[in-house]
C-alpha cells in the first residue's frame, strides 16, 4: 500500500509553481497555493489541465486518486500544515529572503522547505536564518523528472524521498555551486548560440534543428559521456578523450564572451523566434511539447534507458486493483494522444492493444508476472477477437474487467471487457492463449501456483454470464 501523500504548499505559482502543483496534485497530495498575482488561479488551473491530459499517458496504470486544490488568501494559510513547501518566486535574491523567513516561521518545523531557484545556492538563500535547501526543478515539472536537490543532507534525503514518490528523480548536488549542474550546462550551450545568431552563422530555427535533429535525441537516452564513450569505438572513452581532447584547445566557441546583450541583439532573436514559431499560441506549443514527451518517455520507458527507467520504477508502485461486475479488473489507464487518429477517436489497434495489457494484468494476478517469465515458462496468443461497440476518446478513463472461459490444459480462454470512465461498455475482446515452455519452444501445461490459481478462477467465473464470447465477425449483441 502507497504511504499517505504529503501536504503541500506552493508558493509563487507560475509556470514552474504551477507544474509543481500539477505534479503533487495529480500523485495524489492536497496542494495548497498562494500568489498574489489576480490571474494566478486561471494560469495553473490552465497549466493542471495541460498536466491532466499528458502525465497519466506515460503510464499503463492509473495514478491515485487527484488531491484536493486549494487557493490561499496568505502565505501563512497555505504552509501552515504542510509536510513539503516548494517556493517558485522570482530570481530576486532579497525577494526569496523575505519569502523564506516568512515560510520558515509559518510552517510546522518538520517541514521540507525547497527552492526552485536556478542560481542561488542554499547557503544565499538561509544567509538570514532560513532553512532552504535547493530543489530544482525543469519544465514542465509535471513531465521531467529531474529534481536538482543542494543543501543540508538530512533535509536533502527527505525530500528526495517525498519526490520520488510523485515520480521525479532527485540528483544531490554534491556541493554548491552557482546554477547547480544542469544550468550551467545549458547556459554553455546558451552563450554559444547567442554569438552564432548575432554573428549571423545560424538563425534560432537552425540552431534548435540541430539540436533536436542531432544530439538532442542522443541526449535524451544516454546523457553526454555515455555518449562520447561510444563515440570512441570498440577502444572507449580513453580513445575519445584522445582523438577529440586537443580540440578542447581550438577556438571553436567564445564561451569565456559574451555578445552586447542590447536591445539590437534581443530584437534580432525575438524576431527570429516569432518568424519560427509564432504561428501557435503557447498553449498549443505547450501540447505540441508534451506530446512529443510522453512519446519519447514511453519509447524510454520500454527500454528500460535514462528518464524512462524512473517512470517504469514510479509505475511499478502504482496499482490496477478491485472488481466490477464480480470480475477483476485487469486494466486502468487514460488514452494517451498516441492512441487516437484523426477523428480523436481511439484508433482499432489500440482496443486490442487494450485488451492485451488486460491480458498481462491477468496473468499477473494468476503469477505468470516478469519473474515466472524470466523463469522461461509464458502464455502465447493464438487467437484474438475484438468486436467494437463504442467510441473512445483520448483523455477517457479506459478500464477492462477479465473472465477466465477456460484454463484447462495448455489453454487459458479470456474474455475482456472495455469500459470508458462513464461506464459505457466500449468493447470486447476474446482471446486464445497456450502456455509455453520458452526454451524448448513447446507448448506445455502450467504448473504449482499458476495451475491452482487458474482452476480457482475458472470456478469462480464459470457461473458468471459472457455475453459476446464465442461472437463471429460481424454478429452484433442480440444476432442470437
Amino acid at each position: 500500500m502507497m504511504a499517505k501523500a504529503p501536504r503541500v504548499a506552493i508558493i509563487g505559482g507560475g509556470v514552474i509553481g504551477g507544474g509543481w502543483a500539477a505534479r503533487f496534485l495529480l500523485n495524489g497530495s492536497d496542494v495548497a497555493v498562494f500568489d498574489p498575482d489576480p490571474e494566478a488561479k486561471r494560469k495553473i488551473n490552465e497549466v493542471i489541465a495541460n498536466a491532466r491530459r499528458a502525465l497519466p499517458a506515460i503510464y499503463d496504470k492509473p495514478l491515485p486518486a487527484e488531491g484536493k486544490l486549494t487557493f490561499c488568501d496568505s502565505l501563512e494559510e497555505a504552509v501552515s500544515d504542510a509536510d513539503y513547501v516548494q517556493e517558485s518566486v522570482p530570481e530576486r535574491l532579497d525577494l526569496k529572503h523575505k519569502i523564506h523567513a516568512a515560510i520558515s516561521e509559518a510552517a510546522p518545523a518538520e517541514a521540507v522547505i525547497g527552492s526552485s531557484t536556478s542560481g542561488f545556492k542554499p547557503s544565499e538563500l538561509n544567509e538570514k536564518g532560513a532553512r532552504a535547501l535547493v530543489a530544482h526543478p525543469f519544465n514542465p515539472v509535471y513531465l521531467l523528472p529531474l529534481v536538482e536537490l543542494v543543501g543540508d543532507a538530512d533535509a536533502c534525503a527527505k525530500a528526495a524521498d517525498l519526490l520520488r514518490a510523485v515520480g521525479m528523480y532527485p540528483l544531490t548536488v554534491k556541493k554548491e555551486i552557482d546554477a547547480h549542474i544542469a544550468d550551467r550546462l545549458l547556459e554553455a550551450i546558451w552563450r554559444e548560440s547567442l554569438w552564432l545568431v548575432k554573428d549571423g552563422v545560424a538563425s534560432t530555427e537552425d540552431i534548435d534543428e540541430a539540436i533536436r535533429m542531432g544530439f538532442g535525441l542522443r541526449f535524451a537516452q544516454m546523457g553526454l559521456f555515455e555518449t562520447y564513450r561510444i563515440a570512441g569505438g570498440e577502444a572507449g572513452m580513453k580513445h575519445f578523450m584522445a582523438q577529440f581532447g586537443p580540440a578542447l584547445s581550438w577556438p571553436w566557441t567564445k564561451l569565456m564572451d559574451v555578445p552586447e546583450f542590447n536591445d539590437e541583439l534581443v530584437d534580432l532573436i525575438a524576431g527570429q523566434s516569432d518568424d519560427q514559431s509564432g504561428a501557435h499560441s503557447i498553449r498549443e506549443l505547450e501540447r505540441m511539447r508534451d506530446d512529443n514527451l510522453v512519446g519519447i518517455l514511453r519509447a524510454l520507458k520500454v527500454s528500460d534507458s535514462g528518464a524512462g527507467r524512473v517512470v517504469a520504477n514510479h509505475e511499478a508502485g502504482l496499482a490496477v486493483s478491485g472488481e466490477k461486475e464480480g470480475l477483476p479488473v485487469t486494466l486502468d489507464r487514460q488514452v494517451p494522444p498516441s492512441w487516437t487518429d484523426y477523428n480523436g477517436h481511439m484508433n482499432e489497434t489500440f482496443y486490442l492493444e487494450a485488451g492485451s495489457k488486460a491480458t498481462d494484468g491477468f496473468m499477473e494476478l494468476i503469477g505468470a508476472d516478469s519473474a515466472y517469465i524470466a523463469g522461461g515458462l509464458s502464455y502465447f496468443t493464438v487467437e484474438s477477437h475484438v468486436c467494437y461497440l463504442d467510441e473512445v476518446h483520448e483523455g477517457d478513463r479506459l478500464s477492462a474487467t477479465s473472465q477466465l472461459l477456460s484454463g484447462k490444459g495448455k489453454k487459458m480462454h479470456l474474455f475482456h471487457r472495455l469500459y470508458r470512465g462513464d461506464g459505457t461498455l466500449a468493447a470486447t475482446v476474446e482471446t486464445l492463449l497456450l502456455h509455453m515452455d520458452l526454451k524448448a519452444r513447446r507448448s506445455c501445461p502450467p504448473e504449482g501456483e499458476v495451475a491452482r490459481k487458474l482452476a480457482d478462477f475458472e470456478a469462480a467465473h464459470a457461473g458468471h454470464p459472457a455475453d459476446g464470447a464465442g461472437r463471429f465477425v460481424g454478429e452484433r449483441p442480440g444476432d442470437r
